[in-house]
């Protein structure tokens, strides 16, 4: 094809290979085993393009600091697992905002306040008639708190590892969870409209979150965006800093296209808080996310 022309042969022979490798049993895993960091490296960019050569470059300097990846499944709910993954992976408790008496009633708060939510897109269960929105929301709401408190309480590394390779291959309880992300991003997007719309200072992403057309204020994003997420496309940049604010981590990103720039490692959000843990990602585009693991030796002390 036209576009062929411009691409390196491996490289195309790479697409083949990774849409094979898709849609084989392995994308039943949410997240791979992990494998070391530059062998993943090498199997991917094999070859001499400039854009090979800078993920080879990118590849080595995260592997100063991580010995392994894990790849990530590559749906629209990337960016979402990867997080996730990362936070319960790591979790040692569970976070204030989990713990508040008013966290499961938020669904229905937000609801006798907005009207408009009740268009909310809720993932579809199989065999099963969808309740109150509210009820749903608040069920996938309990769950993650469940599943944040057991997995935390774990004190073993590889007995945590082993629960959360569990649950990220329970599809019915994978998916709910990421439900009550988009729902807690929606909160704080309203939360952070409302406190610009009455004079209150807000994080610079937060005007240019509602200074898009498709997202000028809750509703729109909702719509346009929220709603869309897991379905017909992931995350965008801007609101990656939604999803760390809801979550009040840090999130860490190698941005590996961008080697050798002040983009290379970025944080969502730029000035976190600091006692907002911090997790780790690796992007090759800014849309796939994969995790680096296997912190090295050196740079744990």
């Amino acid at each position: 094809s036209e576009e062929d022309m411009y691409r390196d042969a491996e490289e195309i022979e790479r697409e083949k290979i990774l849409l094979c490798e898709t849609s084989s049993s392995e994308h039943k895993l949410s997240v791979a085993p992990e494998i070391d960091i530059m062998e993943y490296c090498r199997k991917e960019w094999r070859g001499n393009t400039p854009v090979a050569k800078r993920m080879r470059k990118g590849y080595e300097a995260v592997a100063q600091k991580f010995a392994s990846i894990r790849r990530v499944r590559g749906d629209n709910y990337c960016a979402l697992r990867a997080t996730l993954f990362q936070a319960l992976s790591q979790a040692t408790q569970l976070p204030s905002w989990l713990q508040s008496e008013d966290f499961t009633m938020l669904p229905e708060n937000l609801l006798s306040k907005y009207d408009w939510i009740k268009q909310w897109q809720l993932k579809q269960k199989l065999g099963r008639k969808m309740g109150e929105i509210h009820d749903e929301i608040k069920e996938y709401l309990i769950l993650l708190r469940k599943k944040w408190k057991n997995i935390s309480e774990i004190k073993g590394p590889i007995e945590k590892q082993e629960a959360c390779d569990k649950l990220f291959k329970n599809e019915e309880e994978e998916y709910s969870l990421y439900e009550a992300l988009k729902f807690l991003m929606l909160n704080t997007a309203i939360e952070l409209y409302n406190d610009d719309k009455n004079g209150r200072r807000v994080p610079v992403f937060s005007w240019l979150l509602f200074a898009r057309d498709t997202s000028s204020n809750p509703r729109q994003l909702m719509h346009n965006h929220l709603n869309h997420i897991g379905h017909s496309g992931g995350l965008e940049q801007v609101e990656m800093f939604l999803l760390a604010y809801a979550l009040q981590y840090t999130i860490q990103v190698y941005r590996l296209y961008k080697y050798s720039t002040d983009e290379f490692i970025t944080l969502y959000p730029n000035d976190p808080e600091e006692d907002w843990p911090v997790v780790t990602l690796i992007t090759e585009d800014d849309r796939h996310y994969n995790i680096p693991v296997r912190m090295c030796q050196e740079t744990m002390l």
